[in-house]
């Protein structure tokens, strides 16, 4: 008997009619809260530190459901979340955590409807995260390897009909078209400011992730050049987080924490004042 038959005998499945499918991604929880995300497909066999799992045996099953795996695990089994999927997924080069995916996504002010350029998209963490709240990606990429994960992973977990494309290009070498917001995860960001400020919309937000103190200062200076279009309202910041042990009346903060992962620096397109406004 699979796996399934014995969880429809033995296990009172969740409320709601929400169930896995074929191609659905997967999140596997333990008591521990150890997690593990796959995606479904026919007849493949899941294997990690919970011990082998047919993927057949997850299709039919209410998302939220609690069971018993062969190997006497128990887990929860929920859909991933942005945050699951972007630390699980394959990468070919370092993720942006969720943390500074966060602030991106709120400082930068990305939403529907935006027309995003993205240069540096490594292994399409952000480029999920913008695409997830209706953004139109254009990303840049110079290594092909890192575009064609980029674009697995996005399909993958968003699936197939997204507004995103990956071209193979230098952004140093310019920029085509015209963009809503300009994100840059990049060694050398102030090397794009000025093709920034022809490609980016008047009022347009410009973002970099940088991952030394020493880097922004070079790119707080560029950005500073007073031109005929200019970039105000320049903020840097970073975003620590951490968490905390609660357990009965033991409470503390965890010993460990996602402490500096990068630097984020935002600026806004402004124009030259034609006019005074007389009272």
């Amino acid at each position: 008997m699979g796996l399934f038959a014995l969880i429809k005998r033995k296990v009172i499945l969740g409320r709601g009619s929400s169930k896995f499918e074929i191609g659905d991604n997967v999140l596997l929880v333990d008591r521990k809260g150890r997690r593990a995300v796959f995606s479904l497909k026919p007849g493949r066999v899941f294997s990690s530190h919970l011990g082998p799992v047919s993927h057949d045996d997850f299709v039919g099953l209410p998302k939220g459901t609690r069971l018993k795996l062969p190997g006497g695990s128990v887990v929860t089994v929920l859909s991933p979340t942005l945050a699951d999927q972007v630390l699980g997924m394959p990468r070919g080069a370092q993720v942006i955590y969720p943390k500074d995916l966060g602030s991106i996504l709120i400082f930068g002010d990305i939403n529907q409807g935006c027309r995003v350029l993205e240069a540096g998209v490594g292994s399409g963490a952000l480029s999920m995260a913008m695409l997830s709240v209706g953004a139109t990606v254009v990303g840049y990429e110079i290594r092909e390897d890192f575009a064609n994960r980029a674009q697995k992973n996005v399909t993958s977990h968003l699936g197939p009909d997204t507004q995103y494309s990956v071209e193979l290009r230098d952004i140093y070498n310019g920029i085509d078209g015209t963009f809503d917001r300009i994100v840059l995860d990049l060694p050398e960001p102030w090397r794009v400011v000025e093709h920034a400020r022809r490609a980016l919309k008047l009022g347009g937000i410009f973002v970099s992730y940088l991952p030394t103190i020493g880097q922004v200062e070079t790119l707080r200076r560029e950005l500073d050049v007073v031109d005929a279009l200019m970039f105000k309202n320049v903020d840097t910041f970073e975003t620590l987080m951490r968490s905390w042990h609660i357990e009965g009346q033991s409470t503390r903060p965890d010993h460990r924490m996602v402490a500096h992962t990068g630097f984020i620096t935002t600026a806004r397109l402004v124009g030259q004042p034609e006019r005074w406004i007389v009272p």
